[in-house]
């Protein structure tokens, strides 16, 4: 049997008599009709059981009720939880949105920057994480509505979203200080990116404000990644573990560091306190649980919706207005007193 035919708008104006165009503004709510005309048109839509559809009136308005979001890689945890909270946020909105996972790849990133100048969604919530030669920066402010989170592009003139980096390292730093650690590995992200900088930062200053000109630091640069934090806890052996303390800056990093830690015979917190940063895996389930700063992660995420729908992108001065959430710092037992020479 071959299946029916569905009715078309054309189908509603001819048996209305009328123009498709007068039917599609009755429908969109942009034209008032005389009673006897809207009730044709009305009784047509009836006995013809016409069903709108939906996606295609929100685009002959200028709109797709569907808000993008970029992330490097929705296996990691962190971007994970961002997505999950940007869903139940759109979800409460009566939103849609579309994922779209770069692989971290500047190539991918700018294909999908180019679906607000194709109209395909109606903002996109951007987050990178690696620096950017200048181009995401110039996309950015050629197409507008665009909300950068989690990792600074720094020519973008779009609003911006992060985590108090520089406090949670002042926290990690303040409390390793008052534990009495003077000499801290720093292993962190590309020095170029704002997170990597600032969370050192805070940390130096977290530090010395303990204990001066005796702090010393080191600060291995790498990407947020377990693969990093293997590499980096060998440096570490290698170098004849020249710190008492380590501040991993992100959960992937700290598992790398503690697998390896572990597989050589380096206890923690005997040999080597760590703290970590994130706190969205399950560090509470280590051996030993490990302290860390905890991002908002979810938070971050319902806010970033919240900040592209309430910004007046017609009204907007271009501008990089930061705005930052606080952290918290987790204590656990992955951090004790330098063990005695």
């Amino acid at each position: 049997m071959a299946n029916e035919r569905v009715t078309s708008l054309k189908d509603v104006a001819g048996a209305a008599g009328v123009s498709v165009t007068t039917v599609s503004r009755l429908l969109n709510g942009s034209l008032a009709l005389p009673h006897e005309t809207r009730k044709r048109i009305e009784d047509a839509i009836r006995d013809l059981n016409y069903q709108p559809n939906p996606h295609a009136r929100r685009l002959s308005r200028g709109r797709s009720d569907t808000i993008g979001l970029v992330v490097p890689d929705i296996a990691n945890p962190f971007f994970a939880t961002l997505v999950a909270a940007v869903e139940e946020e759109a979800d409460r909105r009566g939103l849609a949105v579309s994922l779209y996972a770069t692989l971290n790849r500047p190539g991918r990133e700018i294909v999908y920057l180019q679906l607000i100048e194709r109209n395909h969604v109606d903002g996109l919530i951007f987050v990178t994480n690696h620096p950017d030669d200048g181009q995401l920066g110039a996309l950015i402010n050629r197409t507008g509505k665009v909300v950068v989170v989690d990792e600074d592009v720094p020519d973008a003139l779009a609003p911006k979203l992060f985590c108090d980096n520089e406090r949670g390292g002042y926290l990690a730093g303040q409390h390793l200080a008052e534990t009495g650690h003077c000499r801290i590995l720093f292993v962190g992200g590309p020095e170029r990116m704002i997170s990597a900088q600032r969370r050192f930062h805070g940390l130096e200053r977290g530090v010395r404000e303990r204990w001066g000109a005796d702090a010393t630091f080191l600060n291995y640069k790498g990407e947020y990644t377990v693969a990093f934090g293997r590499e980096a806890a060998k440096r570490f052996i290698g170098e004849g573990m020249p710190a008492s303390a380590i501040f991993a800056s992100s959960d992937e990093i700290a598992i790398g560091l503690i697998e390896v830690l572990r597989g050589e015979g380096v206890s923690i917190p005997q040999d080597v306190s760590v703290i970590g940063f994130d706190d969205v895996g399950p560090l509470h389930l280590f051996a030993p649980p490990l302290t860390a700063i905890r991002q908002p992660v979810r938070k971050i995420g319902q806010r970033a919706l919240s900040l592209l729908l309430e910004t007046n992108w017609q009204e907007r001065t271009p501008s990089s207005q930061e705005e930052l959430l606080p952290v918290e710092i987790v204590v656990r037992n992955s951090v004790a007193p330098p063990a005695k020479p």
